[in-house]
């Protein structure tokens, strides 16, 4: 097994430890619930998709859903199709490609600057906190920075090659079939973030020839015709799509406050600081030493390389600086962080995307991978302590209790820690990189056992075990209504849509596309009174009130945000 964890004299990964990081990562995704809002409405829509056959309009308990594109959709209906509907095929295609974010930048920097750099930017991403438990969640942003990330890095090795060289022309036309991906996971901010970068990057470096090697004239029909005919199809079948998506989820999203996801302009840098802390340091130094010269590594071509490949091409008598990868990642990083904090609306996992950029600069910048481990084990055990003991406290502050299996799965993740310091600290020269899969590991395994035990803990996060409890009151005809709220996981838990009852939320547009399906709290009050077989999933104050009125029901199943009532 050393043999195949150690493979080469650079001390790269053996494809037994790429198994090993493949399995880890995937260890608790069939085991976590669905967590409301967004792993339900990302496992709900798909489900929709694949059960009425329309793959162009997506739907959202049953009404028109337009804020994200489609590709996230088609590839979990696929899933659904394939493997059936559940936890794990929900989550296959986002948190997959948050996991194929690790071996695109180590192949990325084991180009470019050799093996052992490469090693220890697995490393750095691997042990990243933020990165862990935000791929770890059925959102957009995994797949979205897969993609983003497979664009920028195309894009630099492009530049790095010769010019007018096959390799200059492969590399460009990946990273605009990358950048078209990219749009159908989340749309169009793509082109800010990385047409920003480039701009700025080439002000900066005053660098015309990067301009002259995009090879426009083929990548901007392969962009649009990866990304476009979606946009044009729903856009002739649903007039309105145009308006709402590009105005209203990007210009009114950025420029506004109109979603109420206010934050500060400093919102997101503790949260990046949570992402790199365990390498916070080396990756200090190595964006000092980017910025001011790339660095040589063995085994890569390092700054001269780079600079006779991208002089070889200049005509004569020009002036044209060499592409420098590491000074241009740099640059998409500040230019996606000052994005981010400038928009009006701000969610956590929108700087996802700077992670794999900036644990390649860390990588390339030469530094031992073991001692990266032994700093990133001390640092993830002491994190890993204080979040379980403070776990724990809540619990048994907020309900009185610990639950048993939260207590297993908090005691889980200390022993992984524990594992990685003493592997790290025991690891002889031959078996570094060793310890080096070693603590990624136990980062992975770590955080996702403590996403469980979080998961466990009341107050209830999903509404798994609601619908178990209210399943046997349920038959295919009986009617489903949500009153005074939508509970996003009850949805795929159910395989049913719900009639809603006096709310819209984030249902707002596709309930005044299509007025037909409103129904005031007045009209479901008569038609429940009326008798006849019906479960509703209640607000619990709204129920409270309604109860106290004198609607009849009897209460089946409840947790701390609804009430699930039987008229029966």
């Amino acid at each position: 097994m050393s043999g195949e964890v150690e493979a080469g004299a650079t001390g790269r990964p053996g494809w037994a430890a790429w198994v090993l990081l493949a399995l880890a990562w995937f260890a608790t995704v069939p085991v976590r619930p669905l967590l409301d809002p967004d792993e339900g409405r990302y496992a709900e829509i798909p489900r929709e998709m694949l059960a009425s056959g329309d793959w162009v309009t997506p739907r959202f308990d049953g009404l028109l859903y337009f804020e994200k594109p489609p590709l996230q959709y088609w590839a979990t209906a696929i899933a659904y199709e394939v493997f059936g509907v559940s936890e794990w095929s929900s989550r296959l295609w986002s948190v997959g490609l948050a996991f194929a974010c690790l071996p695109l930048t180590f192949a990325w920097v084991a180009r470019l600057y050799g093996g052992a750099a490469a090693r220890l930017a697995l490393t750095a991403l691997a042990v990243s906190p933020y990165f862990l438990i935000v791929g770890h969640i059925n959102l957009l942003d995994g797949a979205f920075t897969f993609f983003l990330t497979a664009t920028v890095l195309a894009f630099t090795l492009a530049q790095t090659s010769p010019p007018r060289s096959p390799a200059e022309r492969r590399w460009m036309l990946t990273a605009w079939a990358a950048a078209a991906l990219a749009v159908l996971s989340k749309g169009i901010v793509v082109g800010v973030l990385a047409g920003a970068a480039l701009v700025i990057y080439t002000l900066i470096e005053r660098d015309s020839l990067t301009w002259r090697r995009l090879h426009l004239a083929a990548g901007l029909p392969l962009f649009a015709g990866v990304a476009a005919p979606w946009f044009v199809v729903v856009s002739l079948r649903n007039p309105a799509f145009p308006g709402f998506f590009f105005v209203h989820e990007h210009f009114a999203r950025f420029l506004t406050t109109v979603h109420q996801r206010v934050e500060p302009w400093w919102y997101f840098l503790p949260l990046l600081l949570v992402g790199v802390l365990p390498w916070v340091v080396p990756l200090a130094r190595a964006a000092v030493s980017a910025w001011r010269a790339e660095p040589e590594a063995a085994g890569g071509p390092g700054r001269a390389a780079l600079t006779s490949g991208a002089a070889a091409g200049a005509a004569p008598g020009s002036a044209s600086a060499p592409f420098e990868p590491l000074k241009f990642l740099l640059v998409f990083a500040a230019v996606t962080l000052a994005f981010f904090s400038a928009s009006g609306s701000k969610l956590a996992p929108y700087i996802l995307p700077m992670l794999p950029v900036l644990a390649a600069v860390t990588g390339a910048s030469g530094g031992a991978a073991d001692a990266l481990a032994r700093h990133a084990a001390r640092i993830g055990a002491a994190l890993t302590g204080v979040i379980a003991v403070a776990l724990l406290l809540y619990s048994a502050r907020r309900n009185s209790y610990v639950p048993h299996e939260a207590l297993l799965w908090t005691g889980a993740a200390l022993l992984t820690a524990l594992a990685a310091l003493v592997i790290t600290w025991r690891a002889r020269p031959a078996t570094r990189t060793a310890a080096s899969v070693a603590t990624a590991l136990a980062a992975i395994l770590g955080w996702q056992c403590l996403m469980c035990a979080y998961s466990a803990t009341p107050p209830a996060r999903s509404a798994r075990e609601l619908v178990r409890a209210a399943r046997p009151y349920i038959r295919a005809a009986t009617p489903l209504y949500s009153v005074g709220q939508y509970r996003e996981t009850v949805s795929p838990y159910l395989a049913r849509t719900l009639q809603l009852v006096d709310y819209e939320g984030e249902l707002h547009f596709g309930l005044e596309q299509e007025p037909q399906h409103r129904v005031a709290m007045r009209e479901f009050v008569a038609g429940w009174s009326a008798g006849g077989e019906a479960v509703a999933f209640f607000d619990p104050g709204i129920w409270d009130e309604w109860r106290r009125r004198g609607l009849p029901g009897r209460v089946i199943a409840f947790d701390d945000y609804t009430v699930a009532v039987s008229r029966l």
